[in-house]
């Protein structure tokens, strides 16, 4: 699939944009604090109706707007999808695509998809655990739009089951009468979620590790490490009631320090994504440039996860990818990017533009200038 164009009004730095958008390699090049990054979030927005930078959607309309709007078309095998966003600074946003509206996120990601890598993706292999869970959760929602609710549905049954533990004022080492119906509810929530992400590291895996030996020469081991004591290898490790089995006893096992604690013990909020290098974990023993290169595998391993899961690959978007890679792993980067379908950069230094970009756009105070010669180069400003 490729964005064919893209306008944006008032969103963030952008008072008005828009770009006709070529096949291929496509690099928005200028200054940091200019409007790259906003660019590629914008196109990102018209693909996945969330930011991957901020949770709200209010940094996104510009200073003095009531509104911002991001409009484009999408190709894909299935035909072309319009899609027009109104982001709205205060109460829900406007989303039609083809012209109908739309409610759900879901209805949107089921027809077109975005991945997104950038800077705050060093926090994948630097970070806490929460981090890399969140990862696998977007990886979840990326190849399978309609599970994206389940990280969701389980924090709600955590939520509820925390509180009854907290609030709890029974006799020592004797649990609340409902924390039964709540044990349920979290088995039931957390074992589906324990499956699907099970199935997206399976599939990230070998593409992720691809990558990572074409840019380091090393390799890279993902591992996904569930909290309850299940193998997600293993050929029966993910048969319908193993996982729920495994997860009631481990529930029943840790009772007792549970109700110590006054906290939930056991489950997906306690899982770990396991990166290693050299036989060492990245978050412990990786430079900076191996932590940054494992983020942008990890990434492009999703990017053909999803490639193969639907039949055509998805727009790639790459804020900032080469600065924190040596000069050798960025030619090496450079040259993992061709017959990826759509791939949109955005640099800060003319010398990282890749020679066999489709396109170059200049981007000054939000105002982006195409160069001339070659497809899609064309903007109305």
């Amino acid at each position: 699939m490729r964005l064919s164009w893209v306008e944006l009004r008032d969103f963030r730095n952008h008072r008005e944009t828009r770009l006709d958008v070529p096949d291929g390699v496509v690099v928005a090049v200028g200054p940091n604090g200019e409007g790259k990054t906003n660019l590629l979030e914008g196109m990102h927005y018209l693909l996945d109706l969330a930011s991957p930078r901020v949770g709200s959607d209010l940094p996104l309309v510009r200073h003095g707007a009531q509104s911002g709007y991001v409009r484009g078309e999408v190709e894909t095998m299935g035909g072309r999808v319009l899609v027009e966003v109104e982001v709205r600074a205060a109460g829900a946003n406007r989303v039609q695509v083809n012209r109908s509206p739309v409610r759900r996120k879901r209805d949107l990601r089921g027809r077109v998809r975005g991945v997104f890598a950038g800077p705050d993706d060093l926090a994948i292999g630097q970070g806490d655990p929460d981090r890399r869970r969140r990862f696998v959760d977007e990886a979840v929602a990326a190849l399978w739009p309609a599970r994206d609710t389940l990280p969701r549905a389980y924090e709600k049954a955590l939520r509820q089951r925390n509180r009854l533990l907290r609030d709890w004022e029974g006799a020592p080492g004797q649990a609340p009468a409902a924390i039964e119906a709540w044990d349920a509810e979290l088995v039931e929530t957390g074992s589906a979620l324990t499956r699907a992400r099970a199935e997206a590291v399976a599939r990230i895996r070998p593409p992720a590790a691809e990558e990572f030996l074409a840019l380091t020469r090393h390799e890279l081991r993902v591992s996904y490490r569930p909290s309850v004591p299940v193998d997600p290898s293993a050929p029966d490790g993910l048969e319908p009631g193993r996982v729920e089995e495994a997860f009631r006893g481990r529930l029943a096992e840790r009772r007792g320090d549970e109700l110590v604690r006054r906290s939930t013990l056991v489950g997906p909020h306690r899982d770990e994504l396991e990166l290693s290098l050299r036989d060492l974990t990245v978050r412990a023993f990786a430079s900076h440039g191996e932590s940054w290169a494992a983020a942008i595998a990890l990434r492009l391993g999703l990017s053909s996860a999803v490639a193969e899961a639907l039949g055509e690959p998805p727009v790639t978007f790459l804020d900032d990818p080469f600065s924190a890679l040596d000069p050798e792993r960025r030619h090496r980067l450079e040259g993992r990017l061709a017959g990826r379908g759509q791939v949109v950069v955005s640099v800060a230094d003319e010398g990282q533009v890749p020679a066999s970009a489709a396109a170059v756009w200049d981007v000054r105070g939000g105002v982006v200038t195409p160069r001339a010669g070659g497809e899609g180069r064309r903007a109305v400003q």
